[in-house]
């Protein structure tokens, strides 16, 4: 086979993602057996995701994640010790460029809703059914992170059932 050409563009050497910390936060309905999920909007797109941010100096990625559910969108609550998946996205700095992101993402049961919160005027948080909530959220891989977490939850909470007949 004869070697490329000079002037041949070579593709660039796959970029190493970059790393963030985030939650899933959810709340059991009313009746208990159903698990509704809450998103929140993204600054510049408007699109519906989830709390994540940048890991911060020597911060453990649990306490990084639970500050970011805080600050984006007002919540506090009890965070997993292990994160519970990760997705992957695209992520667009501010100087244009776009960079691969991994997220690991924590389960996040919301226990309280703040009023007011540091990015309240950027953002939108709403709570969804499940089913809406992956519907909603674009990243194939969070949208199965949320299904593997719904199931997870449900399923526990079923045994619980269970168990008290």
């Amino acid at each position: 086979m004869a070697p490329a050409p000079a002037t041949a563009k070579l593709d660039p050497p796959a970029q190493r993602p970059r790393r963030q910390y985030g939650v899933i936060p959810y709340r059991h309905r009313n009746d208990k057996d159903r698990i509704e999920i809450m998103l929140i909007t993204s600054r510049n797109t408007r699109r519906w995701i989830v709390p994540k941010g940048w890991p911060i100096g020597r911060k453990p990625p649990r306490d990084v994640a639970r500050r970011e559910a805080l600050e984006e969108a007002g919540l506090e609550g009890s965070i997993g010790q292990q994160p519970f998946g990760a997705f992957h996205y695209q992520k667009r700095l501010k100087d244009g460029s776009v960079v691969p992101c991994r997220v690991d993402v924590f389960a996040f049961e919301v226990e309280r809703q703040l009023k007011t919160w540091l990015e309240r005027s950027e953002r939108k948080r709403r709570w969804f059914d499940s089913e809406r909530a992956i519907k909603l959220v674009r990243e194939q891989e969070l949208k199965d992170v949320i299904a593997a977490l719904v199931r997870s939850l449900e399923a526990a909470g079923a045994q619980s059932t269970d168990s008290s007949s």
